[in-house]
């Protein structure tokens, strides 16, 4: 996600979900080419090739970044992305229907779910095996002793 300008001459800085952009240099369908990406004290600093003042650059404030799913490396067992869980119905172990999930955090220690129950209310488990022990692309299972 692009979360605002670097300096005057178009650069952006960039919040990445990847380990490496290196394999990349198009986004959200071609719209993006990436020209340069370097570590930066807060983040990754890019340059796009679309992109040649900081006008430009913090009008591309809030931009996700997309590539199509094909560049994607491939899963291992176990492995996600974020997008193929987000939105997935969320049910109880016990087969209550807890609502979806609606968000994925990662505060250091790994991902966290955030579940949004039917009325709003949200709550939060770990995404791991004793809390999530199975899911797949239509939904995933709660352990009881997670909910909230």
């Amino acid at each position: 996600m692009i979360v605002g300008a670097h300096g005057i001459t178009g650069e952006v800085r960039l919040k990445v979900f990847a380990d490496d952009l290196s394999d990349y240099r198009t986004f959200n369908d071609g719209a993006l080419t990436l020209k340069s990406a370097r570590d930066g004290s807060n983040g990754v600093i890019a340059r796009f090739a679309e992109v040649t003042d900081r006008n430009a650059a913090e009008a591309l404030r809030g931009t996700e970044l997309m590539v199509p799913r094909s560049a994607l490396p491939p899963l291992e067992e176990g492995e996600y992305y974020h997008a193929d869980i987000i939105g997935l119905s969320a049910i109880a172990s016990d087969g209550e229907e807890l609502g979806h999930v609606a968000l994925i955090e990662n505060f250091g220690a790994g991902d966290v779910l955030e579940i949004e129950r039917p009325d709003g209310r949200r709550f939060m488990v770990p995404m791991n095996a004793q809390a999530v022990p199975e899911w797949d692309q239509d939904r995933l299972i709660v352990d009881r002793a997670f909910i909230a």
